[in-house]
């Protein structure tokens, strides 16, 4: 592939990696109104993981003129994966979460994410991990700690942790498998297919664990619940899902997940304008700091590599 066309591609991917950041910060705002508003919010991502299937379904079928699905045993055996990992256990714990802490510091504490993916990578002989990629990753890490401490970065590892802290660490670990199964089901999948089909398997088995659950009572829903619900399913699943997929198979788990780290900045400005939470000087130098270590890592890492 020529050098131009080469940069071409990877700047979409990038693009695409923010767009899908900027639409999951908002999938906390959207979160914390469910969790709040809902005494049993499980029946809101069975909602959206079905609507964000059938989206999906309906584009597949627009753009491709069928439904993609897996063929073998195996394909069906990591899209579970995906939908056990990433749908399933990460809604429990983001939802439950979200009972206990705010929206802005969920988002934060799932910043442990990249750090988690890019050791597993290194670990397991996937990517190698550079000196640049680790200044990377621990400048994106700085700035993540930061605002969370306002201004303190090692705020988070003193005092207590609480239900809500453990429930969002879950969430980090559970989309770090998600990553890594990701990357193998797009070797033989495309992103649309591992995302539909883990969307609806994902979202029957949190309609089982609803139903089971009781308190579906969805004509007591507010206008926030289903405006919150349709975002979950169309930005933060459908095309968030998709294009960080498409971004792990075009370059690798370690960087792609690196563009976490934008997750809590976008959060934290949501949050700040749809839920009139603080915004401070600290939370802006974070977040500066956050940019930095993403564009360190995927900019001068590739070219030591």
């Amino acid at each position: 592939m020529p050098q131009q066309a080469r940069v071409s591609v990877d700047s979409i991917t990038y693009l695409k990696l923010i767009g899908a950041m900027f639409m999951w910060g908002g999938t906390w705002i959207a979160g914390r109104i469910v969790a709040q508003e809902l005494p049993a919010p499980l029946a809101a991502p069975a909602i959206r993981f079905l609507l964000a299937g059938l989206v999906l379904a309906g584009y597949a079928l627009v753009t491709e003129g069928r439904i993609p699905r897996p063929q073998t045993g195996s394909e069906w055996g990591v899209v579970t994966g995906l939908a056990m990992t990433g749908i399933f256990i990460y809604a429990l714990f983001f939802f439950y979460g979200l009972k206990h802490i705010t929206a802005g510091r969920g988002a934060l504490v799932v910043a442990l994410t990249p750090v988690l993916a890019a050791l597993g990578a290194w670990f397991f002989g996937q990517e190698r991990m550079t000196p640049l990629k680790l200044l990377g990753i621990g400048i994106a890490m700085l700035g993540c700690l930061t605002v969370i401490g306002n201004g303190n970065p090692v705020a988070l590892l003193q005092g207590e942790v609480g239900v809500g802290e453990w429930l969002i660490l879950g969430c980090a670990l559970c989309w770090t498998a998600y990553t890594f199964i990701g990357r193998r089901a797009t070797k033989t999948l495309s992103p649309l297919a591992a995302t539909l089909w883990a969307s609806l398997l994902g979202a029957l088995f949190i309609g089982l664990t609803a139903f089971l659950q009781g308190g579906i009572e969805l004509a007591d829903w507010s206008w926030r619940v289903w405006v919150s619900v349709i975002f979950l399913a169309i930005g933060g699943t459908a095309l968030g899902f998709t294009w960080f997929a498409d971004g792990v198979k075009r370059i690798g788990a370690a960087r792609a997940s690196v563009f976490v780290n934008l997750v809590p900045v976008f959060a934290v400005l949501q949050a700040a304008v749809l839920l009139d939470e603080r915004l401070g000087l600290a939370v802006l130098g974070g977040g500066l700091l956050v940019i930095a270590g993403v564009w360190l890592t995927t900019h001068f890492s590739e070219k030591s590599a």
